[in-house]
C-alpha cells in the first residue's frame, strides 16, 4: 500500500498501459486517406459503384492502410540506419531524416489504402 509521502514517477505508472499515440495517428491518417481516395476518384470503377460499396471500400481501405502503416513502422524500426553519410549538403541530410521518420509508414499506408479500396470496388 502506498504511503502519503511515497513519490511515483508518472512514466512508471503509465508504462505499458494505454494506446500509443502513433497508432491512433496512423488510424486517423488511414481513414482520411481512404475517404479522400474514394471521394475524389473519377475512375469508372468508383463512379459505377453504389453508396454501400463505397462505404465498404472506405472501411476496408482504412483498415488495410492502418495495418500497412504499422507494418511500415515495424520495418522502419528494424532497418533504420544508425548513421548516414552524405555529400549532398544539409538538404540531403534533411531529406534522409524525413524519409526515415515517415517514409516506410507512408508507403505502407498508401499501398494498404489503395489496395483495400480497389479490392472492394473491383
Amino acid at each position: 500500500m502506498k504511503q502519503p509521502n511515497d513519490t511515483v514517477n508518472s512514466a512508471d505508472e503509465n508504462n505499458g498501459s494505454g494506446i500509443h499515440p502513433a497508432i491512433v495517428g496512423w488510424a486517423i491518417a488511414a481513414i482520411v486517406l481512404s475517404i479522400i481516395s474514394v471521394t475524389f476518384n473519377n475512375s469508372a470503377m468508383v463512379l459505377g459503384a453504389g453508396w454501400f460499396a463505397k462505404c465498404l471500400a472506405v472501411l476496408v481501405g482504412a483498415l488495410l492502410g492502418w495495418l500497412g502503416a504499422l507494418a511500415g513502422d515495424a520495418i522502419r524500426k528494424f532497418a533504420h540506419p544508425d548513421a548516414v553519410f552524405t555529400n549532398g549538403g544539409i538538404f540531403s541530410l534533411i531529406w534522409i531524416k524525413v524519409f526515415w521518420a515517415l517514409g516506410p509508414q507512408m508507403i505502407g499506408l498508401c499501398v494498404g489504402v489503395f489496395f483495400g479500396c480497389a479490392m472492394v470496388l473491383r
